[in-house]
């Protein structure tokens, strides 16, 4: 029978050959894989986020396929179209580079509103469709999407809709002086680490994964946790937007995966813990007031989760 946590220890460890001291991150990130999730990465250029997903990819024996971001990419380009054959006088489909398992959307918001929101369906219901025609995405299938900052030139800020589609939002932040020394190391070569990058887990391996993330217990008292910590947010004077059902069924889901990596068929207070800070806090919205006080997202989800009871007993 398959381990969840020895596929995971060698996905951590193939990806660790080209990413340096970011192993929470990583985590996260597979976390995400194993509950049918997508991920939204945003921070400053030059940190690694794209090089993450490309040492993903290279350790998963999937299709991947990436999409440079940029303004004039139109919403045909992502999910495909249909057009004439000449020869046969028949109407074809012609995939878009959506049309994969490991989908990589490089500087998402970089983009047009338009073209962002034909990622809505993909996301969603895993399938596209073009001219009434609906076709099935292969399985697995993940979106890993790249961000710069918001108050960077020439980015469009991604509507609520969609930033409630992303399982979870992380961030590489910069590394230390003997990570940055290490990386250097690496990257001083003739060849790029990327490159002795080999598959350790296959298509068939991710989806038993995924199966298995379902079987995992959560208890009554667990689950009223969650709907209390998603409730006190709809009601917080320093929110304008609280979590959606959406980012309450997120939360067990990651809970489950962190339970499964250590061992156990149940869920625990503290696995939900781990997760609601990369799980909820880009789904919420402070208010106007809260952002001119400087009073993060993070901060408020913080202060929600301490005044929520835990359960000392599970049935």
């Amino acid at each position: 029978m398959l381990n969840p946590r020895q596929v995971i220890s060698s996905l951590k460890q193939n990806i660790g050959k080209v990413i340096v001291g970011k192993d929470e991150v990583i985590e996260l990130l597979l976390i995400a894989m194993m509950c049918k999730g997508h991920v939204l990465i945003e921070d400053v250029p030059g940190t690694g986020k794209t090089t993450m997903v490309s040492a993903l990819a290279k350790s998963l024996d999937c299709s991947f396929n990436r999409i440079q971001f940029t303004p004039d990419v139109v919403p045909s380009d992502v999910t495909g179209f249909t057009m004439v054959n000449f020869k046969t006088g028949e109407m074809e489909f012609h995939p878009g580079a959506i049309m994969c398992q490991i989908a990589l959307a490089d500087e998402i918001n970089r983009t047009s509103p338009k073209t962002q929101s034909s990622l809505l369906e993909v996301m969603e219901e895993y399938q596209v469709t073009v001219d009434g025609v609906t076709h099935p995405l292969p399985k697995p299938f993940m979106v890993l999407a790249t961000q710069n900052p918001t108050e960077f030139v020439g980015t469009y800020p991604l509507p609520e809709a969609q930033m409630d589609r992303f399982f979870i939002r992380i961030s590489m932040g910069y590394p230390t002086l003997e990570e940055e020394m290490a990386v250097l190391d690496r990257f001083s070569g003739t060849s790029k680490p990327q490159a002795t990058l080999a598959p350790v887990c296959s298509a068939k391996d991710v989806i038993e994964m995924q199966n298995m993330i379902g079987n995992v217990y959560c208890s009554k008292e667990v689950r009223h946790y969650i709907a209390s910590i998603a409730a006190m947010t709809r009601t917080h004077p320093s929110l304008q937007l609280g979590v959606s059902t959406r980012g309450a069924i997120a939360l067990i889901r990651g809970a489950q995966a962190c339970a499964l990596l250590n061992e156990r068929d149940y869920i625990l207070p503290e696995d939900v813990q781990r997760m609601v800070l990369p799980v909820l806090a880009h789904r919420i919205m402070p208010s106007a007031e809260a952002k001119m006080k400087g009073i993060s997202a993070e901060r408020i989800l913080i202060a929600v989760v301490e005044n929520v009871p835990v359960p000392l007993r599970l049935s």
